[in-house]
């Protein structure tokens, strides 16, 4: 039906409709099979296979497909709270994790984290204090070559803020936005933007004031945040209901309308981001000469359709989806076995 030119005629189209699009054949079956091993899905006899289940086994094949195609993995992208550290705090350099992103610059592959967090400080300190563990590894790795060290980037506020690393400096180079801005997001004009994040603001202030949350608004270059007080911890309900609300309410507005935004509940906040993490994707993707969603992995926890600033990153590319820096170990340690096995029967 895709090939037709009619894929809304697709039977998974109709039983799914918010089904985003392919860029890869996924192999589920030879994927059940291994997490069926893992978590003995089909012994189990009074338990039903779960959302959980049913989310490692496509995590597994996206590996699978990625590790066994002809066309080589190029572009792996992660969020940062409970991706790759836990919510709140940084990536220290023995976590399990730094082993794993060295190998994959090791193999040519580029490493960025795309993160909602947006530092508008050119000196990249702020993002070299969250991610210290890994920038410090990569600092002394005597293996990887200028090139493969280099091949590190952040890009900070969903898309708003590029670094990369730069072996001279050791440490991250602030880099212009027109070495790496889409023409979209070029073309935006600067009072859209303004007005939508005046609009956020008074939106997530009327929205704590009727609501009655124990909680503060906060204003960034290109975002706006509604933060608890110190201490407080926010239900989920809340969170959700000033996500919907406020999304509701930039929907309408002409200004939203002309750029693109995010309003996203980032576990024990909600934010407003101007742009988003497909945009910021795409333009790693054009950045590095322009690679092709189906060589390209973003890997993240924020996949629920409702407030989840990674949801979108499946427009750009293909995507894996855990719930805590333990299963980002597990994916990645498939991903170098996968690519090995292939290599052994090439």
């Amino acid at each position: 039906m895709d090939r037709n030119g009619t894929p809304q005629l697709g039977r998974l189209q109709q039983l799914v409709p918010s089904i985003s699009g392919f860029f890869t054949k996924l192999p589920l079956e030879k994927a059940f099979y291994i997490e069926d091993e893992r978590r003995s899905i089909s012994v189990r006899r009074l338990v039903a296979p779960s959302f959980n289940d049913i989310r490692l086994i496509l995590n597994t094949a996206q590996a699978l497909a990625l590790a066994q195609s002809s066309t080589p993995l190029k572009l792996v992208t992660f969020d940062g709270d409970v991706t790759l550290y836990e919510d709140g705090k940084s990536l220290a350099q023995d976590a399990k994790v730094v082993p794993r992103l060295i190998n994959l610059l090791s193999k040519d592959i580029i490493v960025g984290v795309v993160t909602a967090a947006g530092y508008n400080e050119p000196s990249g300190d702020k993002y070299y204090a969250r991610l210290k563990g890994l920038i410090d590894a990569i600092v002394n790795d005597t293996n990887l070559t200028k090139t493969q060290k280099e091949n590190f980037t952040v890009m900070g506020g969903e898309s708003n803020y590029l670094f990369r690393y730069d072996d001279n400096k050791q440490g991250l180079l602030w880099v212009d936005p027109k070495e790496w801005l889409l023409e979209t997001m070029a073309s935006w004009d600067e009072t859209d933007i303004l007005n939508t994040l005046d609009l956020a603001q008074s939106t997530l202030k009327g929205l704590q004031k009727s609501l009655n949350l124990p909680a503060y608004v906060i204003r960034k270059h290109r975002g706006v945040g509604l933060v608890p007080n110190e201490g407080i911890k926010l239900s989920r309900e809340q969170l959700e209901e000033v996500v919907l609300s406020t999304q509701k309410r930039l929907e309408i507005s002409q200004s939203a309308q002309r750029i693109k935004f995010c309003a996203f509940d980032g576990g024990a906040d909600v934010w407003v981001d101007i742009a988003s993490k497909d945009l910021g994707v795409e333009s790693l993707q054009r950045y590095f000469g322009n690679i092709k969603p189906n060589q390209t992995l973003h890997i993240g926890d924020q996949f629920s359709s409702v407030g989840s600033n990674d949801f979108k990153a499946r427009l750009a590319g293909c995507t894996v989806w855990i719930a805590n820096p333990e299963e980002t170990v597990q994916v990645l340690d498939d991903l170098d076995k996968y690519m090995i096995e292939e290599e052994a029967f090439r």
